[in-house]
């Protein structure tokens, strides 16, 4: 059963034309809801790294609005008792990537999401200047699917050709730029399978 799973998964990804990414930074398969909480990087920001977080609203729940209404300011923060430490929030990512392996992107690569918050990488401050950010819908404690690893992966490889300062080796976790601070993608994230699958596919440099 669990070959067949895989085989169909595989069919459905196989069906949808390659992903690409145009001129603009905007990924040919992904749903576009333009969030408000981005801007322009700095002019001398270099892109050259990617974060992966993890996020659920409510914590815990899958599916329904409520990620997009937060990147897009549209969160009724007084529907649900655990929202009312995100009122006034204003955040974003790059894209999200739900539990089917769907993409949404809500800001385009070529701009600066509001992800990263307090952050730092290889002692270069405030990530956000330099990284893309994107959202894997789950949990620190829930294993990810793997319609999301196969997505993820498509993606990632995407990146790494498209910007040339992106390299495998220059993808991380939210909780390794704000350690102490935040936990995502949280211990349910197989980093090894998915060095793995970027080393299969020719992606893991030593750079």
């Amino acid at each position: 059963m669990r070959a067949i799973n895989k085989r169909n998964r595989e069919t459905r990804l196989n069906k949808s034309p390659p992903l690409s990414t145009n001129p603009d930074g905007l990924l040919n398969l992904a749903r576009l809801q333009l969030s408000p909480n981005r801007d322009s990087r700095p002019e001398s920001a270099t892109l050259d790294l990617v974060v992966i977080h993890g996020i659920s609203l409510p914590a815990g729940k899958f599916g329904g609005a409520a990620i997009s209404q937060l990147f897009l300011n549209q969160l009724d923060c007084s529907a649900k008792t655990n929202f009312a430490a995100l009122n006034g929030l204003r955040v974003s990512a790059h894209l999200l990537i739900d539990r089917h392996g769907q993409l949404t992107q809500y800001v385009p690569f070529t701009e600066r999401a509001w992800h990263a918050g307090q952050s730092s990488w290889q002692g270069r401050e405030n990530c956000n200047d330099f990284a893309l950010g994107i959202e894997l819908e789950g949990s620190d404690e829930i294993a990810y699917t793997p319609a999301q690893y196969d997505r993820l992966v498509e993606v990632l490889a995407l990146l790494i050709t498209a910007y040339p300062g992106i390299t495998a080796r220059h993808i991380t976790g939210h909780s390794m730029i704000a350690p102490g601070r935040k936990t995502d993608p949280g211990p349910a994230f197989n980093w090894p399978a998915l060095r793995r699958r970027l080393a299969a596919l020719g992606e893991y440099q030593a750079t």
